[in-house]
């Protein structure tokens, strides 16, 4: 090569200034994944202040009209939901022995959490003791629903399900204190 074209290009000075941009983009990358991917603490969440209690539809609109309908018990302790359904049905969709002359009970148990106005509830169908129930009678699996948050204060709550526009008008029967517990 010319001595020309070294005296403007350093290729030392080039290696050296490479070098210096990977190691600072190394300590950069490493610093975010460091303070991003801290452990969370073992420890269930607090839930909504607002939400803790146990929650009652004391009654079903136009319910005289339905072929079936059905009444929620929610429970919220700090993120955990706990909640039971009983189901009213003029028309028999299961078996004989599990119709019930058209009444039956339901439970499941889950987490819940609230964004904005939506209340996103995950849970599992379970016996009445909340153990997870994988056969039987009615329904089995996951429960996950989504519900607007129509209207609430300190003793009700307006809940409309966002897939089938269904109102929930729960009355606040006692307060829960939240106590976390570890996981």
């Amino acid at each position: 090569m010319p001595k020309s074209i070294n005296k403007h290009f350093d290729f030392k000075n080039i290696k050296t200034a490479f070098e210096l941009r990977y190691l600072i983009l190394i300590l950069f990358t490493g610093s975010i994944l460091f303070f991003a991917c801290s452990p969370r603490p073992n420890i269930q969440g607090k839930g909504e202040a607002f939400m803790q209690g146990v929650w009652n539809e004391d009654s079903v609109a136009f319910s005289n009209k339905l072929t079936n309908y059905t009444q929620h018990r929610f429970k919220f302790t700090c993120d955990s939901v706990y909640i039971d359904f009983e189901t009213h049905s003029k028309v028999n969709f299961y078996e004989d022995s599990c119709y019930n002359n058209g009444v039956w009970k339901e439970y499941a148990k889950g987490v819940y959490a609230v964004k904005g106005d939506t209340l996103f509830v995950g849970a599992t169908f379970t016996y009445a003791n909340y153990k997870q129930k994988i056969s039987g009678c009615y329904r089995i699996g996951r429960y996950d629903k989504n519900f607007l948050i129509k209207k609430r204060s300190a003793d009700t709550i307006l809940l409309e399900s966002l897939s089938d526009q269904r109102e929930i008008k729960l009355s606040l029967k006692s307060k829960v204190t939240c106590v976390q517990k570890e996981l």
